[in-house]
C-alpha cells in the first residue's frame, strides 16, 4: 500500500537542520512550519507544538528550564518567533498548587501569564498546560484527518488499542484547560512508555527528544492511523453510503456557482456582510453527492478547531442541478425560507444551551453551504476565514468518511460544542481581534487595472480592506500586477471591457472567488490627442468603445450582481479635467469623457432608489506613472500646449493653484473617498487635478 505520508518526511532538509542545531528553538519553530505546511496534518490556526530549553534566569542568574509554545491564536505552519509564548515550566506545574477544579479553569489561563519568561510572549493559549504537564523536551498536538477520524469514531479507545495495542493512550473528550493537562499527565504516569495520546473527539499529542524525533513519531502515527483506516475503507467497498446523485461536468457546475454566488451572498449577509467562497474538490462532491449526506451533516463537527471555524452544521440547498439559477424570485423563493429556518434553529441552539454569563448569540447565518451535484459554499468576514472555514469542513469531511469506515461516526453533543463556541476565552479572543478595516468585507472590480491609475486604485482598495478583481486587457501586465499581493487579497481577469462576453467572464471570477461584487471602478482607459481633422473614425470609435461603451456594459452586468445581493453598493468612473474644460486638439478624448461624466449622473439618478452611489473622479495631468503618458498622448500634449515632452510633469505641476504634481496614488485616494468615507454621496464629481478653475463643476 502507498504510504499516505511518505513525501512528507522529504520535507525535513537534514541541511538546514543541521544549521539550526544550536538554536532548539528555531528547530522547533521549522518542525512546526513543515508540519503546519499539509492540511491532512492540522489546519490553518489548528493544534500547537512546543519546545523546552534550558536558559538563564535573569534574576538569578541560575539554569532553568523555559517551554516555549505556540501563543493565542497563531498557526503552526507560519509560526514565528513573534507568535510563541516563553514560560517558567516549574511555574506552570506549580499551578496545580492553587487549580480549585473545572469550574476554575478560566481564572488559571490568566495565571498563565505570571508564568511568562520572555517578555516578549505571545499571550499563552489555552493549551498551554497540556504542554508543560507533560515532561517531554519536544512535543506536537495535531489535528489529522485520520487521528480525529479515531477520536471522534463510535468506540474509540477500543479502536485506539486495536491500531497502536500498549503504544498509545486514550483520554476520553474533555474542554481543553488545566484540566485536561492533568489528565493527559496522568495517561503518561499509568501507561510509561507510551510514543502518544489520542484525545476523544479531538486530536493527538505526541513527542520526542529531539525536534526531529518528534516530528517523524507524528508521521508514523498519523500513517499508522492513515493506513488502517484506507483498509477499512476497502474492506467496506463504498463510502457515506454510496452515490445519491451525479454531478454537473465542470464548467456546468462553477457557472451555476457563480450565477448562485451573489443570491447566497445576500441572504447570508441579512446581518452582517460576508465574502464567499467555492470548491467543487472531489472530497466534497463524493461527501455531498452521498446517500448518507442528509444523516451526516445535521450532527456537525467533532473537533472544536472545525466547528469554531463552520458552527456546528452546514446548511444543505433545497436546490436541484437543474434549477434554471438565473429565475431570481423563484430561486430567492426557494431559498429563502431555508435560511429562516437555519436561524430559527441556531436561535433555538443557543437559548437552549446558554448560561447566564454566556456573550450574546452570534450571527446565526450558515457559514457552509452545500448544493448537491454541484459544490459547497462558504462564507465569512474575509476571503482568508471562508477559505480557511471550507478547509476545515473538508477536513470533517474526511473525519467522517474515516470514523464512518471503522465504526460510526460520532460528534460533539450540542451542550459540549455551545461551551466551546461560546467560552468567554474564546469571546475575550475575538474581542482581541484588531478593528476590521473601512472596506472590509467588500469586493471591488476595477478596469484596467495592469498598471498606472488603475494599480494604484487597486492598491488602496486591498490597502483599506476590500478584496479586489483586478481587470486587464494585457495579460502580461496584469500577472505582474496579481503578484505584487498577498495570497486571498486579490483574484486577476483578463477582460476587453469592449466585449460584454469578457466582461461576464471577469464578474463570474469575482463571484466565484469572492461572493459578488459591491464596488466597480471603471478606469481603463486610453488618450488620443488630435485636431478635429486628424482624428479619424477608428480613433473615434476606439475612445467610444472603451470609455464610454466600457463604462456601460462594466455597470450594466455589475449592477445586475449588486441587485440580485441586496446589499447596495458604489461605481465610481474615472474620468477626466478635459471632460469639463474645452481644449485644443482634443475632440475625441474629451467628448467620450464628457459622455462618462454625464452617465455617471444618470446612473445615480437611476440607481438611488437600490442604494448604489455613482460617482465620478476627475484627474489631470497624472503624468508619472500613468500609462496614457507613454504613448503618443505625451506628444500629442506637448504639441498642443508648445513644450518638450519632457517638460509636461513641470508644466502641468504649475499650471493647477495649489502647483503640484498629481500621482496615480492621489486619484486612488479620490476614489477611497467616493466608497469609503462619502457613504451618503451619489451623482458627485470630484476633481484630483491640483485646483483648475476652469475645472469647477460649480
Amino acid at each position: 500500500m502507498e504510504k499516505v505520508f511518505e513525501y512528507v518526511d522529504y520535507l525535513w532538509d537534514e541541511q538546514k537542520a543541521a544549521s539550526l542545531a544550536n538554536d532548539q528553538v528555531a528547530l522547533f519553530l521549522y518542525r512546526s512550519n513543515i508540519l503546519g505546511a499539509d492540511l491532512r496534518i492540522t489546519n490553518f490556526g489548528g493544534g500547537n507544538t512546543s519546545c523546552k530549553t534550558i536558559e538563564k534566569d535573569p534574576l538569578t542568574n541560575e539554569d532553568v528550564e523555559v517551554m516555549w509554545v505556540k501563543g493565542s491564536g497563531g498557526d503552526i505552519g507560519t509560526l514565528t518567533r513573534e507568535g510563541i509564548a516563553g514560560l517558567y515550566t516549574k511555574r506552570l506545574r506549580d499551578l496545580k498548587n492553587v487549580y480549585q477544579g473545572i469550574t476554575d479553569e478560566d481564572r488559571m489561563v490568566g495565571l498563565f501569564n505570571h508564568c511568562i519568561y520572555d517578555l516578549n510572549s505571545k499571550a499563552p493559549s489555552i493549551d498551554t498546560p497540556l504542554h508543560g504537564l507533560l515532561p517531554f523536551e519536544h512535543i506536537d498536538h495535531l489535528h489529522p484527518d485520520a487521528l480525529i477520524a479515531v477520536a471522534a469514531a463510535k468506540d474509540s479507545e477500543k479502536v485506539t488499542r486495536e491500531i497502536w495495542g500498549d503504544t498509545m493512550g486514550w483520554v476520553s473528550w474533555q474542554r481543553p484547560g488545566f484540566d485536561l493537562g492533568l489528565q493527559l499527565e496522568k495517561c503518561l504516569e499509568e501507561n510509561p512508555g507510551i510514543r502518544g495520546i489520542v484525545l476523544g473527539s479531538h486530536g493527538l499529542f505526541t513527542w520526542g527528544d529531539t525536534s526531529y524525533d518528534c516530528y517523524m513519531n507524528s508521521l508514523e502515527v498519523i500513517e499508522t492511523a492513515s493506513e488502517y483506516i484506507a483498509k477499512k475503507i476497502k474492506e467496506k467497498g463504498e463510502v457515506f453510503g454510496g452515490q445519491k446523485l451525479d454531478s454537473l461536468p465542470p464548467e456546468e457546475r462553477k457557472d451555476k456557482a457563480a450565477k448562485l454566488m451573489p443570491l447566497l451572498r445576500g441572504l447570508v449577509s441579512s446581518e452582517n456582510q460576508m465574502i464567499g467562497h467555492f470548491t467543487d474538490s472531489d472530497t466534497v462532491l463524493q461527501y455531498i453527492n452521498s446517500n448518507d449526506l442528509e444523516r451526516l451533516a445535521p450532527m456537525g463537527t467533532s473537533c472544536p478547531d472545525h466547528f469554531l471555524r463552520t458552527k456546528i452544521q452546514p446548511l444543505i440547498l433545497n436546490l436541484k442541478t437543474s434549477e434554471n439559477i438565473t429565475e431570481t424570485e423563484k430561486v430567492l423563493g426557494k431559498l429563502t425560507p431555508d435560511f429562516e429556518q437555519y436561524r430559527k434553529e441556531y436561535k433555538d441552539y443557543y437559548e437552549n444551551c446558554k448560561h447566564d454569563n454566556s456573550p450574546a448569540m452570534r450571527d446565526p447565518n450558515p457559514v457552509v453551504i452545500i448544493y448537491p451535484g454541484i459544490g459547497m459554499f462558504s462564507f465569512a468576514k474575509n476571503k482568508q476565514t471562508a477559505r480557511v472555514a471550507s478547509e476545515f469542513y473538508v477536513n470533517a469531511i474526511n473525519v467522517m468518511r474515516g470514523a464512518e469506515a471503522i465504526t460510526e461516526y460520532t460528534s460533539l453533543p450540542r451542550q459540549e460544542a455551545f461551551d466551546i463556541e461560546y467560552w468567554l476565552l474564546e469571546e475575550a479572543k475575538l474581542q482581541r481581534m484588531p478593528a476590521e478595516k473601512p472596506l472590509s468585507r467588500r469586493v471591488a472590480l476595477v478596469t484596467g487595472a495592469g498598471g498606472g491609475i488603475g494599480k494604484a486604485i487597486a492598491d488602496k482598495l486591498v490597502a483599506e480592506g476590500a478584496n479586489v478583481v483586478l481587470t486587464d486587457i494585457n495579460e502580461d501586465n496584469l500577472k505582474e500586477a496579481v503578484a505584487t499581493y498577498k495570497r486571498d487579497q486579490v483574484e486577476g481577469a483578463l477582460c476587453d471591457v469592449t466585449k460584454a462576453d469578457s466582461i461576464d467572464a471577469a464578474y463570474k471570477k469575482a463571484n466565484l472567488a469572492f461572493g459578488g461584487v459591491d464596488i466597480i471602478v471603471h478606469s481603463a482607459g486610453l488618450a488620443i490627442s488630435k485636431s478635429l481633422e486628424d482624428t479619424t473614425q477608428k480613433d473615434w470609435d476606439l475612445l467610444q468603445n472603451i470609455l464610454v461603451k466600457g463604462q456601460f456594459l462594466i455597470a450594466q452586468k455589475g449592477v445586475e450582481i449588486m441587485k440580485q445581493q441586496g446589499l447596495g453598493g458604489d461605481i465610481v468612473n474615472i474620468a477626466s479635467k478635459n471632460g469639463l474644460v474645452a481644449g485644443p486638439n482634443n475632440v475625441g478624448y474629451g467628448t467620450a469623457k464628457a459622455a462618462q461624466q454625464h452617465m455617471t449622473r444618470l446612473l445615480a439618478a437611476e440607481l438611488g432608489p437600490d442604494h448604489i452611489r455613482v460617482n465620478t473622479v476627475n484627474p489631470d495631468g497624472v503624468i508619472v506613472g500613468s500609462k496614457i503618458w507613454e504613448g503618443e498622448w505625451a506628444e500629442g500634449r506637448a504639441k498642443a500646449h508648445g513644450i518638450k515632452v519632457e517638460d509636461l510633469p513641470k508644466h502641468y505641476a504649475k499650471r493647477n493653484l495649489l502647483q503640484e504634481i498629481i500621482l496615480p496614488e492621489d486619484i486612488a485616494n479620490g476614489v477611497f473617498a467616493c466608497v469609503g468615507i462619502l457613504d451618503k454621496s451619489t451623482g458627485n464629481t470630484i476633481n484630483v487635478d491640483g485646483g483648475m478653475a476652469n475645472a469647477f463643476v460649480r
